[in-house]
């Protein structure tokens, strides 16, 4: 009994709880999304490509959400809780799952990345800037560059980086 109808929802799963999250939910004819991306296995005989969670820890179900059904989602073997805010279950945004899709199952290269948004603090990873810590200001255009303002002597110095080489720090 899939329907279309209702929003959907992030569920938090307890580690490694993924897939028996995803059966569970499916089980109980609820539409059920677990994202996941090809890598290459690190086996000590042989390489393999397998599909490991794209957002680990994490489920979405599409529901009208009514009480009886936030009860069977919640029940669910492994459901730690539904990703809300300050005590309410929050929707994703459609467009959100919608990049997931695409991404679902693909063998390109899809690495998990902090949130960062204009004004967090960033630390230089890797290249010729390796360990310089300043404030994430933008990206610039379209390419794959952004900008990072260091404060050095009550200056701002900017300097173009590749997004990879940045990880937020708090």
């Amino acid at each position: 009994m899939m329907t279309p109808e209702g929003k959907w929802y992030a569920i938090h799963t307890r580690s490694h709880f993924e897939q028996k999250v995803y059966d569970g939910l499916t089980g109980k004819s609820l539409e059920a999304f677990f994202p996941r991306i090809q890598v290459m296995s690190r086996r000590k005989d042989r390489r393999k490509k397998i599909l490991v969670p794209m957002l680990p820890g994490y489920v979405f179900v599409r529901t009208a959400l009514e009480p009886e059904a936030y009860w069977r989602i919640i029940k669910t073997v492994g459901v730690v809780r539904m990703v809300g805010f300050r005590g309410n279950v929050v929707s994703a945004r459609d467009e959100e799952i919608g990049s997931l899709m695409i991404l679902d199952c693909t063998d390109r290269t899809v690495q998990n990345q902090a949130y960062i948004k204009a004004g967090d603090r960033v630390m230089i990873m890797d290249g010729p800037f390796k360990g310089l810590a300043g404030y994430y200001l933008r990206h610039k255009g379209s390419s794959d560059r952004v900008v990072v303002s260091v404060e050095l002597l009550r200056r701002s110095l900017a300097v173009e980086i590749e997004d990879w080489a940045l990880e937020k720090v708090s």
